[in-house]
Parts: C-alpha cells; structure tokens; sequence
C-alpha cells in the first residue's frame, strides 16, 4: 500500500505573522502540507479552486469579508473542505455563528501546538473538536431560546429510536468507535447513522448534530 496523502491546509487570516507561524508549524508535521494561504476571506474560493485543500484554518475577524460568512460560502460548496475556526476572542459570541454556519470545530490562537496539530487531523478524519468549556457556554445560551428550543425538538423527533442514541452519543462529543462499543454497532453502521441524521436533520456535520442537540437541551 502507498503512503497516505498529506492533509492540505487553506491557511486564511490577515496577520501575515499568524499565517507565516501556522505554516511553519503544520509543514512540520508528518502527514500535514500547508498549500495556500488567503489574507482575507474573499480570496478562499480562489484559493480553493486553486489549491483543492482538504481543510480550512479560518480566521473570524478580518476587513473585507469575515471568517462566519467565508464559512458559510465554503460549506456550501460541492464537496467542501472542512473548517476549523481561528480566534482570539473566547467569549466571541461569532464562534457560535461560525459553528452554526458549518465549520467544524474551532480553537483559540493560543492553543499549543500541539493539539493544533492534532486538531487537524482530527477535523480531517471527521472528528469534530469543541473546546469543551468554551463551546459549553456558547451552547448553552443558544439552548436557553426558547424558539430554538421548540424547532430542536420538532427536528429530533424525526430520528428514529436507533439514530436518536447515536445522535446523543454525537452530541456528548464521542467519536465514531466509541460509538460503536457503546451501542454495539460496527463502525459502518455507526456512520451510516450519522449519515442518515445529517440528510433527515439537513444538517452540514457533527458540530451542528450537537448544537441542535443542546438546543433541544438534551446535553
């Protein structure tokens, strides 16, 4: 068997500083190949038309377009790539925003680099990664709209009993073998579940089964 193709990664936000350091620490690691930088989310779909990353680092907060609408573009692409969000702002209620437009997770510029590292590989092989304390809060005052709320549990309670386990097991963060031990299911099933939430719910990916799930205030 060959080796497996470097993860490619859009790197996109308008301090050359940032974009230069994330390249200089992704390209270092094995199985990572950053392949285009954008400085402001106007240039992502050229970028990607260009370049074919596999996912997107994405800036929240830059001049000409914002992180949550280039988001939102990207995500609605045929065969997207996935995003992670950038940001300095912990408390930035536009990470929610973000999450709710498709991205994938997001983390904070100061996280080491290590686990910015492993967050890409993660979100790569569909693994969402939430700042549990962070996204907690964030989720959570989106769960408190009652509006929200209703149309949540209108959406559940189109799963059936099987999809509805594996959508509480998405929500509570655990990934897709965990899954499987815990419900006695084969990985193949487990994804198939998810597959089928994400077209019944119309839903982008894991992130938003998990908002929706804390909107219903089920976690």
């Amino acid at each position: 068997m060959g080796e497996r193709a470097a993860i490619r990664v859009l790197v996109v936000d308008d301090d050359a500083l940032v974009r230069a350091s994330l390249e200089m620490m992704l390209d270092g690691a094995n199985g990572i190949a950053v392949v285009a930088q954008a400085a402001d989310g106007d240039e992502v779909p050229g970028a990607i038309d260009a370049h074919f990353p596999d996912l997107v680092l994405m800036d929240l907060r830059m001049p000409r377009v914002d992180g949550i609408v280039a988001t939102r573009r990207v995500r609605a692409r045929k065969n997207p790539p996935e995003v992670i969000v950038l940001t300095t702002f912990d408390t930035d209620e536009n990470v929610l925003h973000a999450l709710r437009a498709g991205a994938s997770g997001f983390l904070l510029k100061d996280t080491p680099p290590a686990q910015i590292v492993d967050a890409v590989r993660r979100v790569a092989a569909g693994d969402p990664i939430l700042s549990p304390a962070i996204t907690r809060r964030l989720m959570d005052r989106a769960a408190t709209q009652a509006d929200a709320h209703t149309e949540a549990q209108g959406a559940l309670a189109r799963l059936s009993p099987r999809e509805y386990d594996v959508m509480l097991a998405v929500a509570q963060g655990k990934a897709n073998a965990e899954i499987a031990a815990e419900l006695f299911m084969s990985l193949a099933t487990v994804k198939a579940h998810i597959s089928h939430i994400l077209t019944k719910l119309e839903l982008g990916n894991r992130t938003q089964i998990a908002l929706l799930a804390h909107d219903a205030g089920l976690a």
